[in-house]
């Protein structure tokens, strides 16, 4: 599956928890109750996945950690936060440049209704 048909099954997903579960919650429950929504879809979920920073000739083993993988191209990152600002959406965009994946979702779960929490970048899709 194609990264675009892994986002809408992400998408589709997470209006499912977010509307049984509602705002309010932990973000690993929301984390735990999406992978699993996921994997009955048949997706492989790697959950909060370790990603080196190449900088010249360094390298950071541990310099971030991407919330869900979704089939080793999709990047989830999950947010109980009254308002997602730029920081949060370049946050998303920079595990994108620097993990070389091309399409990423920040779902902000402490929301009314999910469809208000749900941001989607690309890097070159």
């Amino acid at each position: 599956m194609a990264e675009n048909g892994v986002g809408s099954a992400i998408v589709n997903s997470a209006l499912k928890v977010h509307s049984a579960l509602g705002p309010g919650l932990l973000g690993s429950a929301y984390a735990l109750c999406l992978s699993h929504e996921l994997t009955k879809l048949g997706l492989i979920v790697r959950k909060e996945v370790s990603i080196p920073i190449r900088y010249e000739d360094l390298t950071i083993e541990n310099g971030y950690r991407i919330d869900l993988l979704v089939n080793d191209l999709v990047v989830v990152e999950l947010k109980a936060i009254e308002t997602v600002s730029a920081v949060h959406r370049g946050q998303l965009l920079s595990y994108l440049r620097l993990g070389g994946f091309r399409l990423g979702y920040l779902l902000n779960i402490n929301v009314a209704h999910m469809r208000d929490g749900i941001t989607r970048s690309v890097n070159g899709l």
